[in-house]
């Protein structure tokens, strides 16, 4: 986990922690307990290289695991990420695969960070202003702090407002419209997100991320 230890001993992670003991009594909430912080345990803070963020997990059952876009295996890949699929395909020549697990990136260094880390289930949104975004953005501003040069991706106007805590002089951003169903022909088909991460990472004498995730059924 990023250096940002001390926000779990803040009074608004304690009020946090009590608003999801009592959701996870009353509801069904995602992803399961011990995935919560799956993105930060799965891509150690100094091996940063890209991050990605999201809002908040996949409210369908079986679907969030703690990795912003990712499902588990076995689960049909939703819009969003069908459409990641398509614009890797057409960006670099990535094959679709047969899953949406995306743990090979997260172990590449790239950080698949939502900003709302829980959701009630089939209830989008609905741990929005808890707490959580005050958490995730002091992670971002602690991977800004990195001295090493991250490319930032940020897909949709959500994202694009946490910009102002980037460090845009040392860190490269990627910006385009959300790969959702309701935005991609706005921006997001032919932004070629994947090439241009790449290429600001080799720019700065990084190794650049191999994107194909391979296939979980082979025939």
């Amino acid at each position: 986990m990023p250096p940002v230890g001390d926000e779990l001993e803040q009074p608004y992670f304690g009020k946090l922690t009590a608003f999801l003991k009592e959701e996870r009594r009353e509801h069904t909430v995602y992803p399961p307990e011990p995935e919560v912080f799956q993105a930060l345990e799965s891509t150690p803070y100094h091996q940063v290289r890209v991050l990605i963020l999201g809002q908040d997990p996949y409210h369908g059952e079986g679907q969030a695991h703690g990795l912003a876009f990712s499902v588990c295996p076995g689960v049909k890949p939703p819009p969003s990420l069908v459409n990641i699929f398509k614009e890797l395909r057409d960006d670099l020549g990535c094959t679709i695969p047969d899953n949406g697990y995306l743990m090979p990136w997260a172990r590449q260094g790239v950080l698949l960070l939502n900003a709302v880390l829980t959701v009630r289930a089939h209830e989008p949104n609905s741990h929005k202003n808890k707490g959580w975004e005050k958490f995730t953005d002091r992670v971002i501003r602690a991977v800004s702090e990195q001295e090493e040069p991250v490319v930032f991706v940020l897909w949709g106007g959500y994202a694009r407002k946490k910009l102002k805590l980037i460090d845009t002089d040392r860190h490269t951003v990627v910006e385009s419209a959300h790969p959702s169903p309701l935005s991609v022909r706005n921006g997001f088909f032919g932004s070629r997100p994947f090439s241009r991460i790449n290429e600001a990472l080799r720019a700065s004498g990084r190794e650049p991320i191999d994107w194909q995730i391979p296939d979980i059924h082979k025939p």
